[in-house]
């Protein structure tokens, strides 16, 4: 079995409202990390997380 290829890859999730709005309550974007499967999930990773930046749940998009 191929060790260097793993199917279960490390993303970073970064808050969409926080790069685009320049008028919020800190300066920060608001990041998470997690964890997809390469096979089944292809597209790019879109959650509702919590902002402790926009201090309310915004959509957090897939980076890198």
């Amino acid at each position: 079995m191929a060790k260097g290829k793993d199917v279960r890859i490390i993303i970073t999730l970064e808050c969409t409202e926080c790069r685009t709005n320049p008028d919020k309550r800190s300066p920060g974007v608001s990041r998470y990390t997690t964890k997809k499967n390469r096979r089944n999930t292809t597209a790019r990773l879109e959650l509702k997380k919590f902002c402790p930046h926009c201090n309310r749940h915004t959509a957090h998009k897939e980076i890198k």
